[in-house]
């Protein structure tokens, strides 16, 4: 398919979902604060496989379908990460952002992400637990864990973030162009992967806007989940200095899933 040029004044929003039984409430509360921003922009879910035989996900997800929510699914959960890149590969838009579903995330985060991405000029808006105007109570564990994380980043990629994992994003069209193509990581350290390789390839105005988030206590975090993290780290940096995967030259061993190429460029 010959890619068709994107809409340089579009906001489009990727909404990655699996197994969510509050998305139309999510969808719905996303597009109502998308409409106070009074700009055009199209909502784009992402249904990431099905967890088990009575998991209606898709089909609440479907009651919020309009003129401006899409939404998109396959048979097989295959991750965040890859729920993130196939609304990406089908995203209209100029500007693109991700935000989780689940209700945790508030909306205002995007409008806020959109503002700071003007102030600095930024390449890449990072929605921060961390940032001080954030409204958020965030747990003594998950803050010691995400500072050793951020230390690890720093020292050995330079990416100077406070925090990488907050399930909000917004990109400018022409850094995904030159990342996404350049991406393994489908699950586990798919945020973190995104911004290495940005920052590798020259994208540095990476900046933090403010969130607001209702956290849920109940959750905890899971060790093997922590553990592939740690995996996906040291094979990003396996592939960033040994392998030198990143680079132009090496084009040719590069992934090339046909669901994943973008059908629209700048």
């Amino acid at each position: 398919m010959k890619p068709q040029p994107a809409d340089p004044n579009l906001l489009s929003v990727i909404v990655p979902t699996y197994k969510c039984p509050t998305i139309v409430r999510d969808l719905k509360s996303i597009t109502r604060y998308l409409d106070q921003l009074n700009r055009p922009y199209e909502v784009l879910c992402i249904v990431d496989g099905k967890a088990h035989a009575r998991d209606t996900t898709l089909q609440k997800a479907r009651k919020a379908r309009s003129t401006k929510v899409s939404v998109y699914s396959y048979p097989q959960n295959r991750g965040k990460g890859y729920a993130v890149r196939y609304g990406m590969a089908r995203a209209k838009g100029g500007l693109i952002a991700f935000i989780d579903a689940g209700s945790d995330l508030h909306a205002s985060g995007i409008g806020m992400a959109l503002e700071h991405l003007k102030w600095y000029e930024a390449d890449i808006i990072i929605g921060s637990k961390r940032h001080k105007a954030s409204k958020v109570t965030y747990p003594f564990k998950r803050r010691v864990i995400s500072t050793l994380a951020q230390w690890a980043i720093r020292l050995f990629f330079g990416v100077r973030v406070s925090d990488t994992q907050t399930g909000l994003k917004l990109f400018r069209r022409q850094v995904l162009e030159q990342v996404l193509p350049r991406l393994v990581i489908k699950r586990f350290a798919f945020d973190l992967e995104i911004l290495i390789v940005a920052h590798r390839l020259g994208f540095n105005r990476i900046y933090e806007s403010p969130i607001e988030l209702n956290y849920n206590f109940s959750s905890t975090i899971n060790g093997s989940a922590l553990y592939h993290s740690a995996v996906d780290f040291l094979a990003i940096i396996y592939r960033t200095y040994i392998l030198r995967y990143y680079d132009d030259r090496h084009q040719d061993i590069w992934e090339h899933d046909p669901k994943l190429a973008l059908r629209y460029h700048s």
